[in-house]
């Protein structure tokens, strides 16, 4: 699977049971970046979309035990040691600042199975500059 999560600058994910922050063009490029594949979300990130979704998305709590080889999956409030040795890529999207955080990604991209293959940047709606890294799991 590939998992997409947006962290800040101390790969923190949400703060008191609430995302750190959230921009709608950072959602804009995660349906452009998994090219019409199936993405899996839960019912709390569901709500940062617009109804309709669009048709590749799909809502389930426990989607990260249904997940397929290609799927991409955008994880806001879940750990995820214990799928890491499912995961073939991560898409970390950097929010380029620190926030106050309580649930941190639980893998750590700087183990040796990881490799970074790519970085950009783009300007969101409510951040000046999102950084885009795509992450490949070696052994997988």
């Amino acid at each position: 699977m590939n998992v997409c999560v947006a962290v800040d600058d101390n790969m923190g994910m949400m703060f008191n049971r609430r995302r750190q922050s959230q921009d709608k063009l950072l959602r804009k490029h995660l349906i452009e970046l998994v090219q019409g594949e199936r993405l899996w979300i839960n019912h709390y990130t569901a709500r940062q979309f617009e109804d309709p979704l669009p048709d590749n998305i799909i809502v389930d709590d426990e989607f990260l035990k249904k997940t397929e080889d290609s799927d991409f999956c955008f994880v806001e409030n879940l750990p995820l040691t214990e799928y890491q040795n499912k995961i073939k890529r991560i898409f970390l999207f950097r929010w380029n600042r620190s926030y106050p955080a309580d649930i941190y990604l639980d893998i750590s991209m700087l183990q040796n199975e990881w490799k970074m293959i790519s970085v950009s940047e783009f300007e969101g709606s409510s951040h000046k500059k999102i950084t885009l890294e795509e992450w490949k799991h070696e052994d997988i």
